[in-house]
């Protein structure tokens, strides 16, 4: 960044399992956002958005929203957006890491850099929906509580009925409130 703006980067040698190179976090850009489309649609388990509507997570959201670099590769980011009717709130809408990075801890530093860049706008909560066979998320953001010594709570929000085609339900789960910035 240039100027007298803070930066928000965040490097750690140790990027993951299969990185050699140094981990790099921070903001998206809109020409990340062919990348986060394909390690959505490789995942094989989340839903695939438009890749239209991840260069517009790129450009509108790159505030509320993370990549990890590994020499210059996005291996990984987290996509999410200021509830308009709860500005201390920050909903996570995908957070994904490529398969060559999975097994190193790149989702939760994901997760803790953002959380740590949205405090400063006055973030106190963050909210994410879970289907309930998802394990892996549900540890991941329940180790987010747990290292920020904050509470986690789940409650039913998308019933399996209101989808149109046979995706699951999902559960809200709200972990807050983080402390000041």
């Amino acid at each position: 960044m240039t100027g007298d703006k803070p930066s928000h980067k965040h490097e750690d040698r140790n990027g993951g399992s299969g990185s050699a190179g140094r981990l790099e976090i921070d903001a998206p850009v809109v020409a990340d956002g062919p990348e986060l489309y394909r390690i959505t649609r490789d995942s094989a388990v989340l839903d695939v958005n438009s890749s239209y509507a991840y260069l517009l997570w790129c450009r509108d959201f790159s505030q509320t929203s993370a990549v990890a670099r590994v020499d210059g590769a996005v291996v990984g980011f987290v996509t999410g957006f200021i509830r308009p009717d709860a500005p201390d709130t920050l909903v996570v809408w995908q957070i994904a890491v490529d398969a060559s990075q999975r097994g190193g801890g790149v989702a939760g530093k994901l997760l803790n850099h953002l959380v740590d860049r949205v405090q400063g706008r006055g973030v106190r909560f963050l909210e994410t929906t879970i289907t309930p066979d998802n394990t892996a998320s549900i540890k991941l953001f329940s180790a987010l509580a747990r290292d920020r010594a904050t509470q986690i709570t789940s409650s039913e929000l998308f019933t399996a009925d209101l989808f149109p085609d046979s995706h699951l339900g999902e559960d809200l789960y709200r972990i807050g409130p983080f402390d000041a910035a």
